[in-house]
């Protein structure tokens, strides 16, 4: 089985970016620090599908949106999954989180480098 998990470094007029805190009773690891996205759906338009994972997540809307890196690896299942990951600009900051979030912060790559939060998020943060 291959997935494509989708996410997006949105960043505001300051520079920060949108960090979001997953839920205690999120599935894959509760607690610990996101970023906007998710999962393609099959037959969606990566960029269109991203930009629903945005709103859904966060219900902001954003400009720019660039793809800034890609890469695919087995996951502990032995699932192929492929990461896409974006830049954006936020063209709003009035966050509203989803149910699958509980904190939202602005914070700098520093910042954020030293939260909890998954091997591939702080892969990409990091290459900022």
């Amino acid at each position: 089985m291959t997935g494509i998990a989708q996410k997006t470094i949105i960043f505001n007029d300051k520079g920060e970016i949108l960090a979001i805190r997953r839920s205690g009773t999120d599935p894959h690891r509760p607690l610990t620090w996101d970023l906007p996205g998710g999962e393609l759906e099959i037959g969606e338009d990566p960029k269109e599908g991203m930009l629903r994972e945005i709103k859904e997540e966060v219900a902001i809307d954003v400009k720019n949106l660039q793809l800034f890196d890609i890469d695919g690896r087995f996951n502990a299942k032995n699932e192929y999954r492929v990461g896409i990951c974006y830049k954006a600009e936020a063209a709003s900051t009035d966050v509203i989180l989803s149910y699958e979030h509980d904190q939202f912060e602005w914070i700098t790559k520093e910042e954020f480098l030293k939260r909890e939060s998954s091997a591939k998020l702080m892969k990409y943060i990091s290459q900022l």
